[in-house]
């Protein structure tokens, strides 16, 4: 069962970051560059709802979106197939009545201006006017590999301008702790470098500098 995130559990990971959460997790879970939010604005963050879609059909996604709950990001892998637009104004409208916080899909959609009018998070690898069957199996909460990341149900979603990551649902709490000591050691580098310090200084690079010749 997926656990929906607490109000300050979204507010810190939007304070935060995609990049700052990744970055602080190991560098772990940021899926490929391709998939972007329809509008620089948008973000995300809860607990995946994942879909394994045949390319050109969206059949899953609407049986997705009977089964979803409050909360919940749908995470389709629909291949990185984007001569189709699996996912429009008229799913969107649904996904705002089930509560559901956001779409994350290796794919297109389509109606992207309704979308970003409606303010909806949308995070997609391309956009395509194209239609879609309605007819083919996949799988619903399950196992997936979505632009290039494992994701599991339940598993943590956050995505901003800077793109999408997945936070495994069990490291939660240590990601976003990692995630605030890293934004505390960023803000001291800061002011370390208002203070006339350099950044080859605060992160040790002399030594490699001048291991290549830079003096």
């Amino acid at each position: 069962m997926n656990r929906a995130l607490s109000p300050e559990q979204i507010e810190l990971a939007r304070r935060l970051g995609a990049a700052t959460i990744y970055e602080a997790q190991g560098q772990r879970g940021a899926m490929e560059s391709a998939i972007k939010p329809l509008d620089p604005s948008f973000f995300v963050a809860g607990p995946a709802l994942t879909v394994d879609a045949r390319p050109g059909d969206n059949l899953m996604l609407h049986y997705a979106l009977s089964i979803a709950k409050p909360g919940d990001v749908l995470v389709v892998d629909a291949k990185g197939f984007i001569e189709a637009g699996p996912w429009g104004d008229v799913m969107t409208f649904a996904a705002r009545q089930a509560g559901i916080a956001g779409l994350v899909i290796d794919g297109s959609v389509r109606d992207s201006a309704a979308i970003v009018a409606d303010g909806f998070p949308v995070f997609s690898r391309g956009v395509c006017m194209k239609g879609t069957e309605k007819k083919l199996p996949g799988r619903v909460n399950t196992h997936i590999l979505c632009a290039g990341v494992e994701v599991n149900p339940g598993d943590i979603v956050v995505g901003d301008r800077d793109g999408v990551m997945i936070i495994p649902a069990d490291e939660l709490e240590r990601s976003l702790a990692l995630a605030i000591k890293r934004e505390e050691k960023e803000v001291a580098s800061r002011r370390s470098l208002a203070e006339g310090k350099k950044s080859i200084d605060l992160l040790g690079l002399r030594p490699v500098l001048q291991q290549l010749g830079f003096g």
